[in-house]
C-alpha cells in the first residue's frame, strides 16, 4: 500500500512540477562546447562515492561518464541526499537521474540496465528467516527514502508486530556494519550489494528475498528532451549488446567473494593491530610515489600479510616480497627492513605501470601492473601477445584475467621468449588485492568520519586520495 501511495505521490509531484514554467522546459540537449550532461545522483556504493581522483569509481558514475563521452561532453553531478531525491526527480532539472532507481509514474526512463530485488540481511549467528511470515514481531532496519523502505511498508499490514526503523543518517554500509556488530538484528538491502558488503561485514548473510526482480533504469525526467531520450535508450541497448555492461559489472563485482570469510575476518583484525605500526611507511611511500597508500598496503598484505621478515622458497623476501634482483635495482640494502621494502615496492609498481604505457586506461593499467609485479614484465608482455593472437584486448583486465592462466599451457608458453609462468596465480593475487583495497578504503573512510584527520610523521594530512594521483 505504501509503495503504491509513494508512486502516486511522485506522479503528482511530477505533474505539479511540470506546471511550473521552469520545470516544464527540459534542459538543453548537451552538446560539445555548449552544455554538460547534468546527472542527478546520490551517495552510495553503486552510484557515486564522492572520492574525486579515485580510479575505483562507482558503477552508475562510470556508466554516466561513458554516455557523456559518447556525446562528446563533460558531466556535472547534482548530488542529493536520499531525503531530497524524490523532489529533485519530480522537478526534472537534470538530463539523467542515475542513482540505482526503478521506474516511476510520470517520469520517462530508459530501458532496464540491470535487474535487482530486495533482500533481508541478518547475522550468520542468528536463526535464518525463510518466510515473510517469520518477520512477525521483528524489528527491521532500513535506509530512509530507499526502495527497500517502501517494500517494508507494503508488508506492515500483513505481518503482525513487524516494526520498521528507517535510518536517515550514514550509508547502507554503515547500517550493515551495525548488523555485523549485532547492534541491529535485521536489515533490508538491495541484493546486488551482498557480495560487496560481505567484504566489509563477513558475518552478513541473506536468506529471504522480499520482492520480485525489478529493473534499474536511468530516469529522464517528466519532460525529457526527445533527442536525449533516444540517445540514452540507444546507449543502453548498445552496451548490453557489445559487452560494455558485462565489463563494468566485472570491474565492480568480479573480484568479490574470492576471499573466504576467515580471510576477511583476519584482515580486519590486522588492520586494528598491525597496520598502525606500518602506516607511516605507507604514507611516506604514497607521498613519494603518488600511489594511494591503501593500494600499497593492500599489495603488502597480499604479499606477506604485513610480515617484514617473510621469505618464500624462491627467496623473495620482506614485506613487499622483493626479489634480490629487484631490490638491487632499486637500491634496497636490506629487504627485511619494512620501510625500505615498502618504499621500493611502491616505486616498482610505478615502474611497471610506466612500462605498460599511458594509452591503457585506469584502473586496468594498475591491475595489469600488479599482475606483472607477480609474474614479471616479460611474462606480462608475453600474455599480452597471446591476447592479441586471440583477438582479446591486451589493455583490458577483463580480457587479460582470462588470458594470463594460458601462460601455464605448453601450446601457448612454448611460443614465448619468456616461457612458462603461473599466470593464474597472478590473477588471484590481483583480485585479492582489489578486495583488500576495497576494505581499506571503506575502513579508512569510516575512521575519517569518526575522528579528525591526523598528521603523519611527514606533516601531511591523511586524506582519501586517488589510486594513481598524488595529493
Amino acid at each position: 500500500m505504501f509503495l503504491t501511495t509513494r508512486l502516486f505521490l511522485l506522479g503528482v509531484m511530477a505533474l505539479l512540477a511540470g506546471c511550473g514554467e521552469q520545470a516544464a522546459l527540459p534542459l538543453p540537449f548537451p552538446r560539445p562546447g555548449e552544455h554538460d550532461l547534468v546527472v542527478l545522483t546520490r551517495p552510495g556504493p553503486l552510484t557515486h562515492d564522492g572520492e574525486e581522483g579515485s580510479i575505483v569509481g562507482r558503477l552508475e558514475r562510470d556508466l554516466a561518464e561513458a554516455f557523456a563521452q559518447e556525446l562528446g561532453v563533460g558531466v556535472r553531478y547534482e548530488i542529493v541526499e536520499p531525503a531530497g531525491l524524490d523532489a529533485a526527480i519530480a522537478k526534472g532539472r537534470y538530463h539523467l537521474a542515475a542513482a540505482w532507481l526503478s521506474p516511476l509514474p510520470g517520469i520517462a526512463a530508459t530501458p532496464p540496465l540491470f535487474m535487482t530485488r530486495d533482500a533481508l540481511a541478518q547475522h550468520e549467528a542468528s536463526l535464518p528467516l525463510r518466510e515473510i511470515a517469520q518477520l512477525a514481531d521483528k524489528t527491521v532496519h532500513v535506509m530512509a527514502g530507499s526502495r527497500q523502505a517502501a517494500t517494508l511498508r507494503q508488508l506492515l499490514a500483513g505481518v503482525p508486530g513487524l516494526a520498521v526503523v528507517e535510518v536517515g543518517e550514514g550509508t547502507i554500509l554503515d547500517l550493515l556494519e551495525r548488523l555485523g556488530k549485532r547492534e541491529v538484528e535485521y536489515v533490508v538491502m538491495d541484493d546486488r550489494l551482498e557480495d560487496l558488503a560481505s567484504q566489509h561485514v563477513p558475518s552478513l548473510r541473506t536468506s529471504l528475498r522480499l520482492s520480485e526482480e525489478q529493473p534499474i533504469v536511468w530516469l529522464l525526467g517528466p519532460h525529457p528532451d526527445s533527442e536525449l531520450a533516444a540517445r540514452a535508450s540507444a546507449f543502453g541497448e548498445r552496451i548490453r549488446g557489445d559487452g560494455t555492461l558485462s565489463r563494468l559489472e566485472e570491474r565492480y563485482f568480479g573480484h568479490v567473494r574470492r576471499l573466504k570469510q576467515g580471510d576477511v575476518t583476519k584482515f580486519l583484525a590486522e588492520i586494528e593491530t598491525t597496520l598502525p605500526r606500518l602506516r607511516e611507511h605507507f604514507d611516506e611511500a604514497a607521498a613519494i610515489s603518488g600511489l594511494d597508500w591503501r593500494l600499497i598496503a593492500a599489495v603488502a598484505y597480499q604479499e606477506s600479510h604485513w610480515d617484514p621478515f617473510a621469505t618464500s622458497y624462491t627467496n623473495v623476501r620482506g614485506i613487499m616480497m622483493l626479489t634480490e634482483e629487484t631490490a638491487d635495482r632499486l637500491g634496497v640494502g636490506n629487504r627485511l627492513d619494512a620501510r625500505q621494502s615498502i618504499l621500493a615496492g611502491a616505486r616498482y609498481i610505478n615502474i611497471l605501470r610506466d612500462q605498460l604505457g599511458d594509452d591503457i586506461a585506469e584502473p586496468d593499467r594498475t591491475w595489469l601492473a600488479l599482475a606483472a609485479y607477480n609474474i614479471g614484465p616479460g611474462h606480462m608482455n608475453g600474455a599480452r601477445t597471446i591476447a592479441r593472437q586471440l583477438n582479446a584486448d591486451p589493455n583490458a583486465w577483463y580480457d587479460m584475467k582470462r588470458v594470463l592462466p594460458l601462460l601455464a599451457k605448453p601450446q601457448y608458453y612454448q611460443r614465448l621468449k619468456a616461457g612458462r609462468a603461473r599466470g593464474g596465480e597472478a590473477v588471484i593475487l590481483v583480485e585479492n588485492i582489489r578486495s583488500y583495497y576495497d576494505i581499506l578504503r571503506r575502513n579508512d573512510a569510516t575512521a575519517m568520519a569518526e575522528k579528525p584527520a591526523r598528521e603523519n610523521r611527514l606533516g601531511m594530512t591523511t586524506e582519501a586520495t586517488g589510486l594513481g594521483i598524488a595529493p
